[in-house]
């Protein structure tokens, strides 16, 4: 018996845990919806909590004010996208292989997570909330530069096989990274709210600017 109600009590609790996790999520898209077509000044907790269909003191349940709900939104994301970066590059193939990898990677995720992508856009240090430049800092700057590091690691690779033009790696990681973010700027899949924008630029141009940019 004693048994039973410990497999039930279990049950309970991860149910919660699973609720707590779908509303947190719930949540967090709300807030990524809303900051990223408004920004965060001109964001209220309240237009969050009527998307996410929450009252607004459920909203402190999971964060403790707007500030750390902005940062969170970052968060989440952040753990998203450096997992699916690092398989990039665990999936094999060739340095050049890779690099078209991560061009379609890079555009993609934006594209799956468009109001992220607005997000991105809009912050800049003048946009920031106070005191949340600094732990949305602690949040990126890690992943940041460990996405540096990686395609710099890319580029050396194709040098030494040949695919890859001459150059510091580092800067040709940064130069590579400016060219997607200024794609990925325009790009209407992210910055539209058209339900067929189409693409002023192709990803298969794209590609074609990639490899003349880069290829030796």
């Amino acid at each position: 018996m004693a048994r039973g109600k410990t497999t039930e009590a279990s049950r309970r609790e991860q149910r919660r845990v699973q609720h707590q996790d779908l509303s947190r999520a719930q949540l967090l898209d709300a807030a990524e919806e809303v900051f990223g077509h408004k920004g965060f000044h001109e964001t209220t907790l309240k237009e969050v909590a009527e998307l996410a269909e929450f009252s607004v003191g459920s909203v402190y349940s999971f964060s403790e004010n707007k500030e750390d709900l902005y940062v969170n939104v970052f968060v989440r994301r952040g753990d998203e996208y450096m997992p699916a970066l690092r398989e990039v590059f665990t999936l094999g193939g060739t340095p050049d292989e890779q690099l078209h990898r991560l061009v379609d990677f890079e555009i993609g995720f934006f594209r799956l997570h468009p109001n992220f992508g607005r997000l991105i856009l809009r912050s800049s240090p003048r946009s920031l909330p106070a005191g949340a430049e600094t732990a949305i800092e602690k949040a990126v700057v890690g992943n940041f530069d460990e996405a540096m590091a990686l395609q710099a690691d890319l580029f050396e690779r194709g040098q030494r096989s040949g695919a890859f033009r001459a150059g510091d790696p580092a800067v040709l990681a940064r130069l590579f990274s400016g060219l997607i973010s200024a794609y990925h700027s325009l790009d209407p899949a992210v910055v539209s709210d058209a339900p067929d924008p189409g693409e002023r630029l192709t990803l298969r141009e794209l590609h074609d600017i990639v490899d003349g940019a880069f290829r030796a």
